[in-house]
């Protein structure tokens, strides 16, 4: 009798609540789907307002994150569970829940002020937390980096937008700085020549600064040279790399010698 009623009972429900509860699963399937449409949209017209990238992810994942919450709202009130009960509840788990998700929050933070002070964009060459790479995405919570050996490397955004930030892509224009040292007995004169006359033939080498070559150190094992030449960014490493092999073989053929450190070890024996 008793299993009667209870099977009664759970019929009861079962037609009661069906009709609800499938209207919120065509409802959450759909939603999902307008959902993704309206992403889709805010994305495309980011795109035509050619608004900067970094933004525009920023703004993508956050509205899509928005609609997914109100979405989920909707589809549990349609079951039956009221809504400013079930806020309030939201509210206090989500009290609890940033509590526990500090660093979250602060990621998120982190993030917003990465947009509004823009120290760097999607595409920059930037060094910050002990990595160089460019700037592959910023994200909700998160930058994505592509370091030059093509490693992706993730950065939190909160401890990112507090510490220093060094951006390589913000000027057009960069120093590019040598050390050569030659030896004690070579002749000074002969070797600034030389290292002015390779800077000033190399023509992706500017003019206005002028290159600066002069003696910086009298080292233990050499004197040493310091040579700074201004580039267009982009010719940054081919322009530091060529000049290193150039000078190399520059002065190897002047017989200007590049002595390397050098110790005597004396022995002395017991008789």
């Amino acid at each position: 009798m008793n299993l009667d009623m209870y099977a009664d009972y759970i019929i009861k429900l079962i037609v009661a609540w069906a009709p609800n509860l499938l209207l919120a699963l065509v409802t959450l399937f759909i939603g999902l789907k307008i959902v993704n449409w309206v992403t889709s949209l805010v994305e495309k017209t980011m795109d035509k307002k050619n608004t900067d990238v970094s933004l525009r992810n920023f703004l993508k994942s956050l509205v899509n994150i928005i609609l997914k919450l109100l979405l989920v709202l909707s589809v549990i009130s349609m079951v039956g569970v009221e809504t400013t009960s079930f806020v309030a509840i939201l509210a206090a788990a989500g009290f609890a829940i940033g509590m526990a998700l500090q660093g979250s929050l602060s990621n998120f933070a982190g993030g917003v002020l990465i947009l509004l002070f823009k120290p760097f964009k999607v595409g920059d060459v930037v060094e910050a937390q002990g990595f160089t790479g460019a700037v592959n995405s910023i994200q909700v919570f998160n930058t994505v980096m592509k370091t030059p050996d093509n490693k992706t490397i993730i950065l939190p955004n909160g401890p990112l937008a507090a510490s220093p930030i060094t951006n390589f892509s913000t000027e057009d224009k960069r120093r590019v700085d040598f050390v050569f040292g030659i030896g004690y007995d070579d002749d000074i004169k002969k070797a600034k020549d030389l290292l002015l006359r390779i800077v000033n033939e190399d023509e992706r080498i500017l003019k206005d600064p002028e290159p600066f070559v002069a003696v910086s150190e009298l080292a233990d094992s050499s004197v040493n040279f310091v040579v700074r030449a201004w580039v267009n960014a982009t010719d940054y490493w081919a322009v530091f790399f060529d000049t290193n092999e150039k000078v190399k073989n520059e002065m190897d053929a002047a017989g200007i010698s590049i002595p390397f450190p050098q110790q005597d070890v004396h022995i002395i024996g017991n008789n």
